[in-house]
């Protein structure tokens, strides 16, 4: 490759040790919603060639990717990103993002522009980070079947993200269940009760058509399959909440 592809932040796994201070910085500046992030450059030699590649894509104005760590091992893929300041006294660049999905779209040309994209990583950012909570208390099984596939698991929120209060990305406000049971959840077909007891909706209940919907109804009346640690058991005041709802509409 001529210019600069991708580049990464991670996250450590506990333990371990942290080597450059964007690994602590960049998410408190997306949260904060600042105009940029910063990224460090490897090493003190702003020579260095990883650190030429960043000076070449801010000399050109490239497009890359960038892979925002949201877990041990585990990355939320930004694109495009671009350098915004190339920096050898402080050994670092200035990054900013442009419009997802659009790889062509060029640089943000003013503040406002790039706070608001920002913020649109933000609500990326936080999505996932929620996602690899969840799914990682519950040992990537769905809480209701628990299939034990991640790849065929959603991060359930039992109140709405838009609930100021409530509505926050934590673990005890969400749910790993599979795409059937998240549709059927959101869809208020099923409802949880403040002690963790599955509720099948009478309009469920009254059709017939196949295994998949007669496991949806066995599952009337069981416990849900919970985490190991109880801190992260799911909140009674906004399963409570929830399951209000279910109540009012089935």
């Amino acid at each position: 490759m001529r210019y600069l592809l991708s580049i990464r932040t991670v996250i450590p796994r506990k333990g371990a040790k942290v080597w450059y201070d964007d690994r602590r910085q960049v998410h408190d500046q997306i949260y904060a919603g600042d105009e940029c992030v910063d990224y460090a450059f490897m090493g003190e030699n702003p020579d260095a060639r990883n650190n030429i590649w960043l000076r070449e894509a801010w000399e050109s104005g490239i497009p890359f990717i960038y892979f925002l760590g949201v877990a041990p091992g585990r990355f939320q893929a930004v694109m495009p990103a671009f350098i915004a300041d190339w920096d050898p006294k402080s050994l670092s660049v200035s990054v900013t993002f442009g419009e997802e999905p659009n790889v062509t779209s060029s640089q943000p040309s003013d503040a406002i522009e790039r706070r608001y994209i920002l913020r649109q990583v933000k609500q990326r950012l936080h999505q996932s980070q929620f996602r690899e909570a969840v799914l990682s208390a519950y040992d990537c099984r769905c809480a209701i079947s628990n299939l034990p596939e991640g790849r065929l698991l959603d991060a359930a929120h039992i109140i709405a993200d838009g609930h100021e209060r409530l509505g926050q990305p934590e673990v005890v406000n969400g749910l790993p269940l599979s795409k059937v049971h998240h549709a059927a959840f959101d869809g208020h077909l099923i409802g949880i009760d403040p002690d963790y007891r599955l509720h099948v909706s009478d309009a469920l209940m009254a059709q017939n058509d196949g295994p998949t919907l007669e496991a949806l109804k066995q599952s009337d009346g069981q416990l849900l399959h919970l985490p190991h640690r109880k801190r992260d058991y799911p909140d009674q005041e906004r399963l409570a909440r929830r399951f209000e709802v279910f109540r009012k509409v089935s």
